[in-house]
């Protein structure tokens, strides 16, 4: 389906007058009204959005009864162990938290399923291992257990207590644990629903750290602590690409400058290894291309514990052995996504009738399991249907993880189907899933008869929003650093998008990088030319050779500081041809 271009009415009067009451250019206060802060109060609000605009602790359900059972188990030297999900959200949320008990002067340790052998989620045998090694210890998931039914009763029977904090899709049933932490269960006025794991976990610990502190406030230390903390957030906030608005867009914004001040010995090592030291400000960017696929990679590739261990060392040697290690498995991590991705178009094209489906259910003995989600994405966006990649083991048993397109509900399609599977979890978005192999067809009929019923995408579903048309000569480096007055950007707070019309191509187009995936161009409007270039679109460029008419292109401008000079480049996201 081609995507429609959406453009928000422009308003000269309306501009000039938040342009003047904000003492911002044209272009930003255009862009503010495009996304619906059409007065000036709110709109200085967002761009001047601090710290203390967090919401209180005590306002998150569960949450002050489990900081009182925790500030328990310190006073009274039990272990407490806190159980985290192995990717980037639980790795950091685990890594969080154990700091903060850590220097309550806590007994406290961590435990890490392995992805390929445990799954995701709390496990029974983790459960029983655990009671087993210490009866008496404080059991604190973060970033899962929301439907981890049977487990909490099998908790309770052993006597083992569990608190479970959490941010996942809350199931019909929820677990009988002796504290819930999540920001939507049922009855919740908790003001802002879309915190991640370790957005929980940040209020577990402010709320520690204000009962040993006065009560309301936390020590000189701990709200240094606290201060640095955000970073290890804003981590997992943008890897978990929950929406980047209200909460989350502040502990992004100041965890980047937390990042850059306050980082542990593991975070600097991690930073350097990614070529992010030397960069003057780090961006939302940074995390999602730079340190959240190194962190990811352990856990993919089953060693999460080594990603929580960076994290926590308090030895330099070792923390710099360690980022060397996640680097080079996450250079191992690309290797083996290209191979999957490959394999999976191989699929579709030898199955014609599997393109009739509005859905895609894929397997293939060969696949990891820990990389299946991301090669899920991209087929997802290639294919332009929401996918689910499927990791089949010798034992007869399937790993699934699936990504959904144009606002298909996966977590609703597996529901309805889950005659065909043994377990799945997730949200509207992402969702895994366990089945037998057998299965496997079964659940792509079900699954595409659902979507057949249930999913009529329509352009809006896949429009492009615009946020103003320009001129490329308005496109300056000194107007693209003041929208980064918008940021930090991310879901639901994305780069500003733009449109230039009637551009021409300044020089052939290009390919580059690996396998020619990349495309870039040079366009020129008038007397302004400018480089664009367009990821993962190299195919673009026989498209745009076979042109003779002047384009349009909607694009997200950025500065490129290579060489020491700062330069705009544009980020192309789509293009036409000109008809007028």
């Amino acid at each position: 389906m081609a995507r429609k271009w959406t453009f928000h009415p422009h308003d000269e009067t309306a501009i000039r007058r938040m342009s003047a009451q904000l003492k911002v250019s044209p272009l930003l206060a255009q862009v503010l009204i495009a996304r619906g802060m059409n007065d000036a109060e709110p709109a200085r609000s967002f761009l001047d959005a601090r710290l203390a605009d967090l919401f209180e602790p005590s306002l998150l359900p569960g949450v002050d009864e489990a900081a009182d059972r925790i500030v328990s188990a310190v006073n009274s030297k039990r272990r407490i162990t806190i159980y985290g999900d192995y990717d980037v959200d639980g790795v950091t949320a685990t890594s969080l938290l154990w700091h903060c008990l850590q220097l309550c002067g806590a007994t406290v340790d961590y435990y890490i399923p392995c992805r390929m052998e445990e799954g995701y989620g709390i496990n029974k045998a983790a459960i029983s291992q655990l009671h087993e090694e210490d009866p008496s210890r404080l059991l604190i998931s973060v970033d899962c257990g929301i439907c981890s039914v049977e487990e909490a009763d099998l908790a309770r029977s052993l006597g083992l207590e569990l608190i479970i904090t959490d941010h996942h899709h809350l199931g019909t049933t929820l677990p009988e644990a002796a504290v819930l932490v999540h920001p939507r269960l049922p009855g919740s006025a908790y003001p802002f629903g879309d915190l991640c794991g370790v957005g929980v976990a940040l209020k577990v610990a402010w709320a520690v750290c204000q009962r040993l502190g006065d009560g309301k406030k936390a020590s000189p230390r701990m709200r240094e602590f606290l201060k640095s903390a955000v970073g290890l957030t804003a981590i997992g906030t943008v890897a978990d690409v929950v929406p980047l608005i209200s909460e989350n867009r502040v502990i992004v914004r100041y965890g980047l400058q937390s990042l850059r001040e306050k980082s542990s010995l593991g975070l600097r090592a991690l930073m350097q290894v990614s070529g992010l030291t030397e960069k003057p400000q780090l961006k939302a960017d940074d995390i999602g291309f730079a340190l959240a696929p190194r962190i990811n990679a352990a856990g993919r590739l089953g060693q999460a514990r080594l990603a929580v261990e960076l994290l926590t060392t308090e030895s330099s040697e070792r923390a710099i052995m360690l980022a060397n290690y996640l680097d080079e498995l996450n250079r191992n991590r690309k290797t083996v996504e290209r191979r999957i991705l490959k394999q999976a178009k191989e699929l579709i094209e030898a199955h014609p009738d599997w393109n009739e489906h509005k859905t895609l259910v894929l397997a293939h003995h060969e696949w990891h399991p820990g990389v299946i989600g991301i090669v899920a994405s991209r087929v997802a966006e290639e294919f332009s249907k929401p996918a689910i990649l499927i990791s089949l083991k010798e034992d007869g048993t399937g790993t699934g993880s699936g990504r959904s397109y144009a606002g298909f509900d996966l977590y609703n399609g597996l529901s309805a189907c889950s005659e065909f599977v043994t377990g799945f979890g997730g949200h509207q978005v992402a969702a895994g899933v366990r089945l037998n192999a057998r299965q496997v067809d079964g659940l792509r009929e079900s699954l595409a008869s659902f979507a057949e019923k249930n999913f009529h995408p329509t352009e809006a579903d896949t429009e492009l929003r615009i946020d103003a048309e320009v001129l490329l000569s308005e496109v300056t480096v000194r107007a693209v650093q003041e929208l980064d007055r918008l940021g930090p950007f991310g879901q639901c707070n994305p780069t500003p998008r733009f449109v230039a019309s009637r551009v021409e191509l300044a020089e052939p187009p290009k390919t580059m990088g690996e396998g020619d995936r990349h495309l870039a161009i040079r366009v020129r409007q008038n007397r302004t030319a400018m480089r664009a270039v367009a990821f993962g679109r190299g195919e673009w460029a026989a498209e745009l050779k076979a042109t003779s008419r002047p384009l349009n292109v909607s694009f997200a401008p950025v500065i490129n500081s290579f060489g020491g000079f700062d330069r705009v480049e544009l980020q192309l996201i789509d293009w036409n041809e000109s008809v007028s």
